[in-house]
């Protein structure tokens, strides 16, 4: 997967600083050791990443293309280069995750996949695996964001999988986990879970960093074929749970040279009481199996999340990037619905690209930072906007 990354590696029991490690009931644990005794020697396999890197190339169509955006850059007096992993199979960087948790579960003898999903990114990617490999599927989704995600739900259903509505809580992405693990507790012999993100208990993160992270692995050499180098002075991601952004930064982590920006949602403002600004308004505490920083309040009970976007609509963060924030290697912004819709449309007519909205946050930040005319910024520009056009439609920017 890569050369070996030092100081933000997991240790054996998957914590990253004070984050991470495997806070699950004692009904999982089974599940859970189980992976993770096997997950390293199977994902390292000779013949598993044969078959993993053949996926991504003739399925997935990677490499995805590093692409100089010339009149962003004219207008930043930089030079952008945007990652384009919205021009993957399944219109998102999701799909890295889900072929290569289908081939684990393919080897650890599964026949059943459970999954969640925000956006709908994640359902509609793991959908499309367990079609390619006929096995059953079963996606759990907010109430909410199924009525806001609708092209990605008729995605999935097209595509043989159940969508299982989530009717409690905010009835997004957080209250989709929690139904999502209620059924692996009650299913765990024949059922593997993928995880869409870099959340959840260890190995999870970890695992799900790796096969993210030839994200980061292209971009050294297409940069290397581009400009003749191969590191960038800025790696910007939009984060919820992190995945895209932990598969963009990976092979950067250590290199202290290369700046790490994190972008999350702000939603109707940092202190509007509508947010998903977990940097922030975050503490030290424990989410979906894992020890990390999230939304709670004085009593430990999680508040709600808000954003326009369906994937950073999450009150935690994942454990590497809470960690990274902790030690300073990443810096954060927090960006608002309006600031995220603005940045779609700008980049919609300045390059003839429309972003998914969670991306949109990532592009946002582009006005805020000073670069300097030789500055390499690359962007990873996590997905497409076709899931989001309602929403686009519905808050077009006024003139």
């Amino acid at each position: 997967m890569g050369q070996t990354v030092n100081n933000f590696r997991p240790t054996e029991k998957g914590y990253y600083g004070p984050y991470g490690g495997a806070f699950i009931p004692e009904m999982l644990y089974a599940n859970i050791e189980n992976i993770r005794s096997q997950y390293q020697e199977i994902i390292s396999d000779t013949a598993f990443q044969e078959e993993f890197h053949h996926l991504l190339k003739h399925y997935v169509g990677r490499p995805t293309p590093l692409y100089f955006a010339r009149r962003l850059s004219e207008e930043f007096a930089t030079n952008i280069y945007l990652k384009r992993e919205d021009l993957c199979h399944t219109g998102a960087h999701k799909v890295n995750n889900t072929i290569g948790q289908i081939l684990l579960a393919q080897r650890l003898k599964k026949k059943r996949i459970i999954a969640e999903t925000g956006a709908g990114q994640h359902g509609v990617a793991t959908a499309t695996v367990c079609a390619l490999m006929g096995l059953e599927c079963i996606v759990y989704m907010g109430e909410h964001d199924i009525a806001r995600q609708a092209p990605n739900v008729q995605r999935m259903k097209m595509l043989g999988a159940e969508v299982r509505p989530a009717l409690s809580g905010s009835k997004t992405l957080k209250d989709a986990t929690n139904e999502a693990i209620r059924d692996w507790i009650n299913n765990p012999n024949d059922t593997h879970y993928i995880i869409g993100s870099v959340v959840g208990p260890h190995p999870y993160p970890d695992m799900v960093t790796q096969f993210q992270s030839i994200i980061s692995e292209e971009i050294k050499w297409q940069l290397k074929e581009q400009t003749s180098k191969e590191n960038p002075d800025y790696i910007i991601a939009c984060v919820g749970g992190g995945s895209n952004a932990a598969g963009a930064f990976y092979h950067y982590l250590d290199n202290e040279e290369v700046k790490l920006i994190l972008v999350e949602a702000a939603g109707e403002g940092i202190n509007s009481g509508k947010s998903a600004a977990t940097s922030v308004l975050g503490t030290q505490g424990v989410i979906h199996g894992s020890m990390t920083l999230l939304m709670q309040d004085e009593f430990g009970q999680i508040l709600e999340p808000h954003s326009i976007s369906a994937g950073l609509d999450y009150p935690g963060i994942g454990p590497l990037h809470a960690h990274l924030i902790n030690t300073k290697r990443a810096q954060v912004f927090a960006v608002t619905d309006n600031e995220a819709i603005n940045a779609a449309y700008h980049l919609t007519r300045k390059e003839g690209i429309i972003p998914a909205l969670e991306t949109a946050h990532a592009l946002s930040i582009l006005k805020d930072i000073k670069f300097k005319e030789d500055d390499i910024v690359v962007v990873n520009l996590s997905g497409r906007g076709d899931k989001d056009m309602n929403t686009y439609m519905a808050n077009t920017p006024k003139k």
